[in-house]
């Protein structure tokens, strides 16, 4: 099942025009869910681009620290174990999709242009899917590596698991010495995933036909909010290009971003029961 079409339709959308915003809800994670999990990578101003947080992603700054508003997205999927990357994958590649730009190319202050981004078709193994995603092997690296974390903590954490990975969009803003830069958070992507256990080849078939539906739902979805006339950073000077982008790779420009996930050793029965039921269903039919 493909999602070319989608995604093409918003490509552009990263040059929307700035308008309102809402504010960023105030994480409300039970201790059930990990809420109460610390950072175990340092603080927001600590991070890196693109670098991986494992445990509770940092909440938006407060009214009057300098936060802007924060935009909050959160999608739900069900998996199999063995179609966790590909899922996951699939959603963060077709966000930094429209969440990239070309590299800028300054001529003067003030004056410059922006190379072109490639796009390549990805094909799951495990998932009735094809995705789009920018063509960056450099960035297709870091998403790998950032969702193979992600997996193993998932798989670690025995028989059905739950979990959640955040990509969260920021930009800089610059401190006096010896402050740290502060971090601001301006978009956020939040993925729930819960992983089932099937009993047989016939359901694992009939999963990866469904899961391939709901992530075609979830693309839509995406494009849908990419759409949407909001907030996006203003571009930048070339003085203040990387407090606003990361310049690191060769052949693409996101915004700045960094991934963080936390992990649930146990999965509430309705989850699993939905899903089994609906497989149970279908081979009904």
């Amino acid at each position: 099942m493909g999602i070319s079409r989608w995604q093409g339709q918003a490509r552009g959308s990263w040059q929307s025009h700035p308008g309102p915003a809402r504010p960023c809800p105030e994480p409300a994670l039970s201790a059930a869910q990990g809420g109460g999990l610390p950072w175990r990578a340092g603080s927001a101003a600590e991070s890196q681009p693109g670098s991986v947080l494992a445990g509770r992603a940092p909440p938006c700054l407060p009214p009057g620290h300098g936060a802007m508003n924060c935009r909050s997205e959160v999608l739900e999927v069900s998996v199999e174990g063995r179609q966790i990357e590909e899922a996951m994958l699939a959603v963060l590649h077709t966000i930094l999709l429209h969440r990239s730009t070309g590299k800028f190319h300054y001529k003067k202050e003030g004056t410059y242009s922006i190379g072109t981004v490639g796009t390549q078709d990805v094909d799951c193994d495990f998932i009735d899917f094809t995705y789009v995603r920018v063509s960056s092997e450099e960035l297709d690296r870091a998403l790998r590596k950032a969702v193979g974390e992600f997996k193993d903590a998932l798989r670690n954490s025995g028989g059905d698991g739950m979990g959640q990975i955040s990509l969260e969009f920021y930009q800089k803003k610059k401190s006096r010495w010896p402050f740290s830069d502060e971090c601001i958070p301006w978009e956020v992507w939040t993925i729930r995933v819960n992983v089932v256990s099937l009993a047989n080849e016939q359901e694992r078939q009939i999963c990866r036909e469904k899961v391939g539906e709901k992530l075609c739902e979830k693309v839509i979805n995406i494009v849908e909010v990419m759409n949407r006339h909001e907030y996006l950073p203003k571009m930048p000077t070339q003085s203040e290009v990387d407090n606003v982008f990361d310049t690191g790779l060769k052949d693409v420009q996101p915004y700045l971003y960094k991934i963080s996930y936390q992990i649930t050793d146990s999965l509430g029965t309705s989850v699993t029961t939905t899903m089994r039921r609906l497989i149970k269903d279908t081979l009904a039919l």
